[in-house]
């Protein structure tokens, strides 16, 4: 997963799209928290969410 698609849960959730993209990053994340899936990350992915502007959202992030 990239950090886009980690950030959206934190979207706005006006536009069914993004609602289903939302459940659909919470469903696999769900998943990484039980221990049946790992997410694996990279150096990139750690620059790019430690660039990220909004504390709530870069300290859940980080999170994973």
């Amino acid at each position: 997963m990239d950090v886009c698609s980690l950030c959206r849960p934190f979207d706005g959730q006006h536009y069914l799209r993004i609602r289903l993209e939302t459940n659909a990053v919470n469903l696999i994340l769900s998943k990484v928290k039980d221990s049946h899936l790992e997410l694996i990350n990279s150096p990139v992915l750690i620059k790019e969410i430690e660039s990220i502007d909004d504390d709530l959202e870069r300290t859940e992030l980080c999170n994973y």
